[in-house]
């Protein structure tokens, strides 16, 4: 096995021909150990290089974390090698391939195999990743076809891989001294359109050397963004020999000062103009993808400045800890946590203006379905135009700072200026930058190897230099109405509207729905009830026909107790108007005194012979006072009946009384009275008062009756129905009477 044996950075030169043999690995992830290395292709048998050269960490770095969320991942990092006695400590490059499977599907399953799925990865490691675009295509398909086997422990076919690794080495098929930046497997147009005008801030960043510190979730594109970005600098992914750790530094130790110069050769011209610029050096590091394990190097004294990446969330709770600037892939967000940075990294209107101009021709050429790609299939727009423009940029840049320096050593001789320059073009790209970054390691590496004059090959002006103008105006206002996304959002807002209303609509038609039915629910329980309360109805008028003989026995029934009762009544005041003709009651030779004794003592009637003698005068007009004989009988509204215009006289109809009748012509008066309330006790009037009535001759009861209605009608009248003035008190009845009215 050979080792690398990088070559100096110099007069155009590339790293020798003579390089280190790619190994290929494969790593496991047991259950309960964990990642681990389990076989090496390409070393003697019995060797391990992870222990020998002291990558504990490979397993993990090639087990990414969250790499078990997909189906096929890749991760990329570095390694650094040791010293050994032929060859310094330098820095190498690994890619690793990570899939799964069910282990149900393997043919012969192992013991220790005790979960559901089997994640191995197959790891290449090579001393340049200036091949791994092409490296990539070849290790996915060896890696699927491996799995397809679902044997494990047949491995000729990684044999094989890495044995055509090695002879390609060998016959110089990858390391060839052309520029394969372009085929790293990145797209910059990609990286324009995502960041746009931040794009030219990230490099300026990385120029300035600070702790950088990208996050995403995707491990492959996590990797493949800081490759892109380094890539941005002419011939730094040819020159990494140094990154893999802070203590590497030999690259400084092997250049040398640019003799000569091919203007016709591109890379004699970046040479000699001091590029790559070795971001990358002493107290710096490199770790596309970086483990946790791996934090206690990053927060390592030594460690001045990185550019790392990491999938796992916890750094970003850490974040001022381990970075000046965090890009959060997964948000497409650039935080700056140094404050010296942040001023340092703001754009001048020329560096706007220049980015802007670069995102117009990405995005004119844009196209969806092959984004690495321009739609015109031309050059504007295409990945070497970019890399060609901020080569351009760069080359400006270094030249302009050359010639700010001359004119600071320069400052008293105004026939040392160019007369074509007007003033001083490192303005234009930001004072405080390249205050700042004069005071990296890059930059004291890049003027102490490079010519005084180097303005003198490349023009010293920034290539969009002067002041704001009304374009950059427009187009700033441009990109920024851009960056507001209205027509997404617009767009956003039409369709969440649209969902709410859609779902209103559903909601509205629910509700509606449901309250339909709850209507028919209730018309169908109320015409149920109206057809059952139909029948019921029916069922009853049907059972009513048969019950009509026994309402009608129980009304016969009621009509005999009634006249029983009424009998009863009869027989009772008989009597009483016989003992009260005795007595000599209501006769001529009675005398007033007597009478109105009577009166007063048998029915309750107040005393006052004023009393008496009205009661006796409103009594004899009506006929009862024959033959000189004074009745003393109470008076119809006194004892509580109705006047006169309700009490009518032909209704009284003589019924068990008449008989008697010409028995007792003298006492015609109580009899009359007396059959009158027996009249209404039989027939049951319900009004609560009683007519009187009388068994007289049809012309008496005629003459009475109207004798009787025209005295109470007449001015006199008043005493008679209020029973205020009268002879008998008001509301008083004979006891008799309210006795058999309460029994009736």
């Amino acid at each position: 096995m050979t080792t690398p044996n990088p070559g100096a950075v110099g007069e155009g030169a590339a790293p020798s021909k003579v390089g280190f043999l790619p190994l290929v690995t494969v790593v496991d992830f047991h259950h309960h150990r964990g990642p681990e290395v389990e076989k090496w292709f390409g070393v003697a048998e019995g060797q391990d290089p992870a222990v020998e050269w002291d990558w504990t960490l490979l397993p993990f770095m090639a087990l990414s974390d969250g790499a078990h969320a997909s189906t096929e991942d890749f991760s990329y990092f570095t390694l650094l090698r040791p010293a050994t006695d032929d060859s310094p400590a330098t820095s190498l490059f690994g890619i690793s391939c990570t899939r799964q499977m069910d282990a149900a599907q393997l043919l012969v399953r192992p013991a220790d195999v005790t979960r559901s799925t089997v994640q191995k990865a197959v790891v290449v490691i090579a001393d340049t990743p200036q091949y791994f675009g092409m490296l990539r295509e070849r290790l996915s398909v060896v890696t699927s076809a491996w799995f397809a086997q679902r044997e494990f422990t047949d491995t000729e076919i990684l044999r094989r891989f890495q044995e055509s690794l090695a002879e390609e080495k060998e016959r110089d098929q990858l390391s060839e001294e052309v520029d394969r930046d372009q085929y790293l497997g990145m797209s910059l147009r990609e990286l324009v359109r995502e960041f746009r005008w931040q794009t030219l801030v990230l490099l300026k960043c990385c120029l300035l050397q600070p702790k950088m510190l990208f996050f995403g979730s995707r491990c492959e594109r996590l990797c493949m963004m800081q490759f892109s970005l380094i890539s941005l600098v002419p011939g730094l992914l040819r020159n990494l020999q140094d990154c893999a750790g802070p203590e590497l530094n030999d690259c400084e130790k092997k250049l040398s000062p640019p003799t000569s110069l091919r203007t016709s050769d591109r890379n004699s011209l970046l040479s000699y103009m001091g590029l790559p610029l070795q971001i990358f050096g002493k107290g710096s590091l490199f770790g596309p993808y970086t483990p946790l394990q791996q934090l206690d190097i990053l927060a390592d004294f030594g460690t001045k400045s990185y550019i790392v990446g990491s999938t796992n969330s916890l750094l970003l709770q850490q974040k001022d800890r381990y970075s000046d600037i965090l890009i959060n892939l997964d948000e497409d967000t650039i935080n700056i946590t140094s404050t010296s940075l942040r001023s340092a990294l703001a754009l001048s209107h020329s560096d706007r203006r220049w980015i802007d101009f670069v995102t117009q021709e990405v995005n004119d050429t844009w196209d969806e379905t092959n984004p690495g790609r321009p739609k015109t299939m031309g050059y504007r727009g295409s990945e070497e135009f970019i890399r060609l423009q901020f080569e351009e940029y760069l080359l400006s840049l270094i030249s302009s700072v050359k010639y700010h320096n001359y004119l600071l050593q320069n400052a008293h001789n105004l026939k040392a200026t160019l007369p074509h320059i007007d003033g001083d073009p490192s303005h234009d790209f930001g004072d405080e930058w390249v205050e700042y970054w004069m005071k990296t390691e890059n930059y004291r590496l890049w003027n102490s190897h490079t010519d005084s004059h180097l303005f003198d090959i490349v023009e010293p002006k920034h290539p969009c230099a002067g002041g704001l103008t009304v374009d950059d105006v427009q187009r700033r206002i441009q990109q920024q109405v851009q960056d507001l996304h209205l027509d997404e959002r617009v767009a956003v807002g039409k369709e969440v509207l649209g969902r709410n209303l859609a779902a209103g609509r559903d909601k509205a038609s629910a509700m509606f729905n449901k309250l339909y039915a709850d209507m028919e629910t209730m018309r169908e329980a109320q015409r149920k009830r109206a057809e059952e309360n139909r029948a019921a109805q029916a069922s009853s008028e049907k059972n009513g026909s048969v019950n009509n003989n026994g309402d009608a026995g129980k009304a016969q029934q009621a009509v005999s107790s009634v006249g029983a009762k009424a009998g009863a009544y009869i027989g009772s005041w008989t009597s009483w108007a016989d003992q009260k003709r005795k007595q000599g009651w209501g006769r001529s030779s009675s005398g007033n005194s007597n009478s109105d004794n009577r009166v007063s003592s048998g029915w309750g009637f107040g005393a006052g012979r004023k009393a008496r003698s009205t009661n006796s005068h409103t009594l004899s007009d009506s006929g009862s006072e024959k033959n000189g004989t004074p009745l003393g009988s109470p008076t119809v509204s006194s004892l509580g009946f109705p006047s006169t215009d309700k009490l009518q006289m032909t209704d009284a109809r003589p019924r068990a009384s008449q008989g008697n009748e010409n028995r007792r012509p003298s006492t015609q008066t109580q009899d009359s009275f007396g059959e009158s309330m027996l009249d209404n006790a039989a027939s049951g009037d319900d009004s609560g008062s009683s007519h009187v009535g009388s068994p007289r001759k049809s012309t008496a009861l005629k003459r009475d009756s109207m004798s009787l209605s025209a005295k109470i009608d007449s001015p006199t009248a008043p005493a008679l129905r209020e029973g205020g003035n009268g002879n008998v008190a008001a509301g008083t009845k004979p006891p008799d009477v309210m006795e058999v009215g309460t029994t009736v």
